[in-house]
């Protein structure tokens, strides 16, 4: 199996940036508990019944959203679901058998070489806290905002150009881009986007063949066809056969190629039109059309005729294992409906800095008013799968959280408080790795590096501070429905984890009753 080239810088990022954020997660969580007091062991247990958990759903998550990939026809594609998922199992691994063995060794001693000491935050306290009731304090205004600013910034996604990537993907001190820089500015022919037309099965009779170049030349947007008998403009014969015919015509005479050369851009809606009309175009014999505007015409079909597939996939997966982590059928529904909000911001980025060109003097690119075709594919199953990352890792703690207290705002709370800080240190390394391929000379890899970093930070920030809260607020309890049948399944085979009720901060008031346990909220802290 061929894999490109590029799979190797990407899935190394993805798999630092996945590897990173597991090993904080563990690591955060294990202190946590040694300062509740329990002993090194049991808090290693615990570690991996609660955070070694959330990090075996995020990875399923994760490669499933690869292995999406794989039902496109493209090697291009594919490779990237190979590398993927391997990179995404291998770091699981790692955090789960690797991490908790270090670990067991450093016992208490895990907590060595800490250069900043800060004070925990006092269960019910902390930034990550009060503004998760903030959210939750008035959810239709904030979450309608935040809705707002995303929307807006995917916007320019409703023009978004699909092309092929050409020279212009390389810095232009490239010898290759250089050239076809020249062919480009210098030379007005077209030939170089020519549509080659080819008839296997075609004799080399030169009345037929002549009559169905002379079609093609009538073709809207075709300026000449060079043909075995000669070249036609309009219909017409203004150059007879010459030495170079001979190439048109196949050995033993039995198959012959039409080259027809457009007055269109070959990487255009125009050019698409061209070879579809020219492929409609009747011909006395079978005909096959290729060339740089059929191949982006073909390209566009066969990937968009997999894309139901691939979401549907993507969606199912994702809602059957936040479902057995969650018990809830609502709660994946929302993390779907919200991580496509949170794309939809990056695809819209994407479009206005790389195909509309507004940064690219800063970028250092060359703009060339188009996006590839697979380039919203690959991007869409990374950056759902890294946004589903982080969406199981607060969710994890919320669901715990509401196990034990069964007080939906205060679990959303403590969870956000718990995880906040965490999630927020990761994402940040993860943006890090992702935008030091902004560096890349190649504009494939900038684009990736650039895209990625923000649908991390977007994601991280907006969806998993802001909306969550604020969807979660508004659902209530119905947060944690399903139907009986579901919920039957649930009980049989969830996999959640439980503990024993515990004298922790509860919420039934958080939002405006009176507060009398131990580490509650006073009542001033959450007044409208």
């Amino acid at each position: 199996t061929h894999v490109s080239i590029f799979s190797l810088n990407l899935t190394t990022a993805m798999g630092l940036a996945l590897a990173i954020d597991s090993s904080l997660l563990i690591v955060n969580r294990y202190r946590e508990e040694l300062r509740a007091g329990r002993e090194p062991n049991a808090a290693l247990v615990r570690t991996v019944q609660t955070a070694g958990r959330t990090v075996l759903f995020s990875a399923a998550t994760v490669a499933s959203s690869l292995a999406a990939l794989l039902v496109f026809p493209l090697y291009f594609l594919r490779s990237f679901a190979y590398a993927g998922i391997a990179v995404v199992l291998m770091q699981a691994a790692g955090a789960l058998i690797v991490l908790p063995a270090l670990i067991a060794v450093l016992g208490r001693r895990v907590n060595l070489g800490t250069l900043f000491h800060h004070r925990p935050a006092e269960p019910g306290d902390g930034f990550w806290h009060r503004l998760a009731l903030t959210v939750m304090r008035r959810p239709i205004i904030i979450g309608t905002g935040v809705i707002a600013i995303l929307l807006v910034l995917g916007s320019p996604f409703l023009r978004i150009n699909f092309g092929l990537p050409d020279d212009r993907v390389l810095p232009a001190s490239a010898t290759s881009r250089q050239v076809q820089d020249a062919i480009r500015f210098d030379f007005a022919s077209r030939e170089a986007g020519s549509i080659s037309i080819v008839a296997p099965s075609a004799t080399s009779d030169p009345a037929v063949l002549s009559s169905y170049a002379g079609t093609i030349s009538k073709v809207p947007g075709v300026g000449r066809v060079d043909a075995p008998t000669g070249s036609f403009i309009s219909g017409a014969q203004v150059a007879p056969p010459n030495p170079a015919s001979a190439r048109l015509t196949a050995p033993g005479g039995e198959g012959v190629w039409f080259s027809a050369v457009p007055t269109v851009e070959p990487e255009s809606s125009q050019g698409e039109s061209l070879v579809k009309a020219i492929r409609h175009t009747p011909a006395p014999f079978h005909v096959l059309v290729g060339g740089q505007s059929a191949q982006l015409v073909d390209s566009k079909a066969s990937l968009f005729a997999r894309l139901p597939l691939a979401g549907g996939i993507i969606a199912i997966v994702t809602f059957i294992v936040l479902f057995l982590m969650t018990g809830s059928v609502l709660v994946p529904v929302k993390a779907l409906v919200l991580n496509l909000l949170s794309l939809s911001a990056t695809f819209g980025a994407m479009v206005w800095v790389f195909q509309e060109g507004h940064l690219a003097g800063v970028l250092h690119f060359t703009p060339t008013g188009t996006i590839d075709t697979t380039t919203p594919i690959l991007m869409f199953c990374i950056a759902f799968g890294l946004s589903m990352d982080y969406e199981v890792f607060l969710l994890s703690r919320i669901k715990e959280e509401h196990d034990r207290t069964h007080d939906n705002v205060g679990s959303v709370a403590m969870g956000l408080e718990r995880t906040g800080r965490i999630v927020t240190a990761a994402a940040l390394l993860m943006a890090l790795v992702f935008a030091a391929f902004a560096t890349s000379h190649v504009t494939f890899i900038k684009l990736f590096g650039v895209g990625l970093a923000m649908a991390v930070l977007v994601d991280a920030t907006l969806i998993r501070a802001i909306l969550v809260p604020a969807f979660m607020r508004l659902a209530g309890e119905a947060n944690w429905w399903a139907p009986a049948p579901l919920h039957r399944l649930y009980e049989r085979i969830g996999l959640s984890e439980h503990e024993p009720p515990s004298p922790v901060v509860g919420f039934a008031d958080a939002l405006g009753g009176d507060a009398t346990e131990v580490g509650r909220p006073r009542p001033e802290e959450v007044a409208s």
